[in-house]
């Protein structure tokens, strides 16, 4: 097919679905990623050519299998879109092993096993965009925010490396940080008395960067991080 394909976790709900929704509309074909298949048939019913795996991204090889998903139903694969997140306000001294571990997992090791994962892909094409949603945590962050801080403040620097690295492959990667964003994962840690929506991004500001670096219109971001925040 000649579409344009992307890979997009995260994908049932908040930021992901607003990619989805985006690129959708630019043309892509998608595959979409979340642990919750209920949540990626609705996203799918919004538009675009798509087809949903449902995964846990946070294991090494559900990444593999989601690029393999990729290439088995488009027969090609052009963008990784990381927006999987997860984000619990946590004191130091109550949070788990398991905790800790989650936390990293999802927003930091899934972005480098989707790396991974894609590499060879982009390396033979000698092209390939990476996006990975980051967060003003990792510079600002919330209290209670010591994991999901210390995660993205690594995607952010992992970001840098593997555009570097790609660069004489043709291969970009982007991070984006954006403020807080009016999203069920947001809602559930703040209420609207504790940081009204007029202070929130809309999921379809973020969307529209994002597929402003998949598209190429910033390609020249690649390496830095896309700071976001709400301008009221």
């Amino acid at each position: 097919m000649n579409a344009p394909v992307a890979l997009i976790t995260g994908a049932g709900r908040g930021i992901g679905r607003a990619v989805a929704i985006e690129l959708g509309r630019r043309g892509y074909a998608m595959v979409l990623v979340s642990r919750t298949q209920k949540e990626l048939r609705e996203t799918k019913t919004l538009g675009g050519v798509a087809c949903d795996f449902a995964t846990d991204i946070a294991k090494p090889q559900a990444a593999k299998n989601a690029v393999a998903k990729c290439l088995e139903q488009f027969g090609r694969v052009d963008a990784i879109v990381h927006c999987a997140g997860l984000a619990p306000i946590l004191k130091i001294e109550e949070t788990t092993d398991q905790q800790w571990h989650d936390i990293i997992d999802t927003n930091l090791s899934a972005a480098f096993y989707l790396a991974r994962a894609v590499w060879p892909v982009f390396v033979k094409q000698n092209s390939g965009v990476i996006v990975n949603i980051s967060s003003q945590a990792a510079r600002d962050p919330f209290t209670g925010f010591a994991a999901y801080g210390a995660a993205k403040a690594g995607v952010n620097l992992l970001g840098l490396a593997l555009a570097r690295e790609g660069q004489p492959h043709g291969i970009r990667v982007h991070t984006i940080a954006p403020s807080a964003v009016e999203t069920a994962m947001f809602r559930k840690l703040m209420t609207p008395e504790q940081y009204p929506s007029e202070k929130t991004l809309d999921p379809s500001d973020v969307a529209q960067v994002v597929a402003q670096c998949v598209a190429g219109e910033l390609a020249h971001t690649s390496g830095e991080v896309i700071w976001m925040h709400k301008t009221v």
